[in-house]
């Protein structure tokens, strides 16, 4: 028997789910404002033919690529990827990527800000006894995850550092995921430990990765609090926009019971 386990958002206006002026914005229309525009496409129709009056419920929406549960194609973070190939985007990441055996870390105890190193993501795989295998789609639970949609959404949880993106990297993992905002750390404490020693490679130090090994990952995921450590798989297809950065995806877990 199979299970099939949300672990997505919902595309939805009106609150924090990204930093101003980044946020979607959504039209609804509902079946009585578009009838006039249905019977239009029929010379002589008129809005009394239509059933209970009604034309179509349709919205429009204002909104990046990265707003949403969505995949980061390598292209995102950089033009260069694999030590100096082109970058692919999303319309070129290979499918195989997106429907792999899904492992879950839990760092819902590491501080907003944090940087995780390599150490940590083994100690994490040593308690919950699992051994990445090439292609493992690995998920991390932060504490942003609860937070979706609040005012602290965008500045809580922790990110994954340069060098811990690469340990997962060189073991043949090539699709990551976190519930929270980026990747990698929350900007403002980034923006802060910048302040403090200039050091300018700690901007966007967990995606700049891809430049050396070309990865994505899955940004704004949810539920995976629900999910064990294992045993289940992911499915995380984006939507297929032509040389786009990042693709909306319905990510869900599933699991094969008896």
């Amino acid at each position: 028997m199979r299970r099939i386990v949300d672990i997505s958002v919902p595309l939805k206006a009106g609150i924090r789910s990204d930093p101003p002026g980044h946020e979607p914005q959504i039209q609804y229309f509902n079946h009585r404002q578009t009838a006039e525009d249905v019977v239009a496409f029929f010379p002589g129709a008129s809005v009394n033919d239509l059933p209970d009056g009604e034309g179509w419920a349709i919205e429009r929406i204002t909104a990046s690529t990265h707003t949403g549960t969505h995949l980061d194609a390598p292209y995102h973070y950089s033009s260069i990827m694999d030590g100096g190939k082109r970058a692919i985007t999303i319309d070129e990441v290979p499918l195989d990527w997106c429907f792999q055996r899904g492992v879950k870390l839990d760092f819902r105890h590491f501080e907003s800000g944090y940087v995780v190193t390599p150490g940590d993501i083994d100690a994490e795989l040593e308690r919950i006894g699992h051994t990445l295998e090439e292609l493992d789609i690995v998920l991390v639970n932060t504490s942003a995850g609860v937070r979706y949609g609040e005012d602290d959404y965008v500045s809580t949880g922790c990110g994954i550092g340069r060098d811990a993106t690469l340990h997962l990297l060189r073991q043949g993992v090539r699709v990551t995921g976190t519930d929270a905002w980026s990747w990698d750390a929350p900007f403002v404490y980034t923006a802060e430990r910048y302040r403090e020693d200039q050091d300018a490679s700690i901007i966007w130090e967990g995606h700049r990765a891809g430049r050396e090994i070309g990865y994505c990952h899955i940004e704004k995921l949810h539920n995976l609090e629900s999910l064990p450590p294992s045993g289940f798989q992911v499915a995380c297809f984006p939507v297929k926009i032509h040389e786009a950065s990042a693709g909306w995806t319905r990510a869900v877990a599933i699991f094969e019971e008896d």
